[in-house]
């Protein structure tokens, strides 16, 4: 493994060993083993020649990579590559329901052999087009279904848009998943819409999850351009086949989440995966070799707010190992010195002044050259990622990065941070996510380090643990 690699490959999320990877796709728990599917290329680390990858977990955390699940089949209506989907279990059948290019369409495979092979359905595609009154206006983007039973039936949503206008989520239900009725627009966007904020011009990836009694709706959106975003979500009412959201939010902020998909666990959570995007230049990637890492598995659930509350899933305390803890006889800058890594997990829960400004800096040169650091502003709410020093790398994105966190009267600021490699993603109060990439070029960025610019912090509680690789 060269140098770059060995500073960059994440080592407890999960990727494949090489080439190109995007979003999850397929997540089911089947007797009681989880699976993963994802975009794949097999013949290197760009997008092209889409396959669906195949992973296995008992645990969600430690994986084992298997054969490819799916592959375009030549003169077929995957035959330019097989697309974001889902799985599904139709009566002990599992099911992909799958999007196959070009043009865009809906497919089917089955697997009779515990998910290791994939039949494809001889009557593909069993969705040839957008429906009447979108094909005229979606220039052909219609892709990423998501399929679940309710009522007897199967129902459908799909991403789409209408050039001009914004993006779209369709509507479609089902008796046996081969004819299919189109029910109308689920959620339309609208371009000229810019608050709470812009949600682009074409929609993809959508999720539906019921979660005490509310649908939540995730979506995915692009620009005009082709340039991925990032996820949202709206929290609404289904009733009568027609969606009312009552609360819009972004999903994950950051500028490389992108492409959730969310399954339900035989013990009732919603668990959740998304794709990290490179944050560098694609040259840089082609060089090592691979490209795009899977984000760490988190769970969701419905706070009284109607806001997501977004956590990392217990099973990840299993890679926990070397324990470094704040302790009332050890000063904060001598407890720092102790701690050194590439993949560690960091807890801190501290009470702060209305005016305070202060942050952790992780990945660490011992001379500063290169660090990241996460700041959180007390008196303009917000939680920052300042990525300007990260890397002394020209190729890589060295950003600021933003996210709204106000936090109520009394209420303390609690950070969860998981650093791997290139690899970050912070929550912060069970509500805000953001993720994002890091390149440090020095061997010895592996510091961490506390700093507070203005008010006046106190830390309750400071946990750091140095994490196991998963392979």
């Amino acid at each position: 493994m060269s140098l770059q690699n060995k500073l960059h490959r994440p080592q407890y999320h999960f990727l494949p060993e090489k080439n190109w990877m995007n979003d999850p796709n397929g997540l089911i728990q089947w007797n009681g083993q989880f699976h993963l599917f994802y975009q794949y290329n097999p013949n290197g680390a760009f997008h092209g020649t889409i396959h669906w990858g195949h992973a296995v977990s008992s645990d969600l955390v430690h994986w084992q990579r298997l054969p490819i699940a799916l592959a375009p089949t030549p003169e077929g209506p995957d035959k330019d590559g097989c697309y974001s989907g889902c799985a599904i279990n139709n009566e002990g059948t599992p099911t992909f329901v799958y999007t196959g290019i070009s043009p865009q369409t809906v497919c089917l495979a089955t697997s009779s052999d515990g998910l290791l092979s994939w039949e494809k359905y001889e009557g593909n595609p069993v969705i040839d087009q957008p429906p009447p009154g979108v094909i005229e206006h979606a220039t052909g983007d219609f892709r990423d279904p998501y399929v679940w039973r309710e009522n007897d039936k199967w129902f459908m949503v799909i991403g789409s848009k209408r050039e001009g206008q914004g993006g779209l989520v369709l509507f479609y239900q089902s008796q046996d998943l081969v004819e299919w009725e189109y029910l109308g627009i689920f959620l339309a966007g609208d371009v000229q819409k810019t608050k709470p904020f812009w949600t682009g011009t074409v929609w993809e990836c959508p999720n539906l999850l019921e979660i005490d009694g509310k649908r939540v709706l995730i979506v995915s959106a692009q620009n005009d351009r082709g340039e991925l975003m990032f996820p949202f979500y709206h929290i609404g009412h289904l009733q009568n086949l027609k969606f009312t959201s009552i609360f819009e939010q972004k999903l994950v902020y950051g500028n490389c989440f992108y492409a959730p998909q969310v399954m339900k666990t035989d013990d009732g959570r919603w668990v959740m995966f998304g794709w990290l995007q490179t944050g560098r230049r694609s040259s840089a990637s082609t060089e090592a070799g691979w490209s795009g890492v899977m984000s760490l598995p988190m769970s969701l659930s419905l706070l009284p707010d109607n806001r997501l509350e977004i956590q990392p899933v217990e099973e990840l305390k299993s890679l926990r190992q070397t324990h470094w803890k704040l302790d009332e006889e050890t000063s904060l800058s001598k407890f720092v010195q102790k701690i050194k890594g590439a993949s560690l997990e960091i807890l801190l829960e501290c009470d702060v002044s209305p005016d305070a400004e202060f942050g952790i800096k992780v990945c660490c040169s011992p001379d500063f050259e290169e660090q990241t650091q996460v700041i959180y502003d007390s008196s303009n709410g917000r939680l920052l990622l300042n990525k300007t020093q990260s890397s002394l790398s020209t190729v890589v994105d060295r950003d600021m990065q933003k996210a709204p966190l106000q936090l109520g009267k009394d209420e303390k600021l609690r950070l969860h941070i998981f650093v791997d490699h290139s690899t970050l993603e912070l929550f912060a109060n069970n509500h805000v996510c953001m993720a994002s990439r890091i390149y440090p070029t020095r061997e010895d960025s592996l510091m961490v380090d506390f700093f507070v610019q203005n008010g006046t912090v106190n830390i309750n509680s400071l946990d750091v643990w140095e994490m196991k690789p998963i392979w």
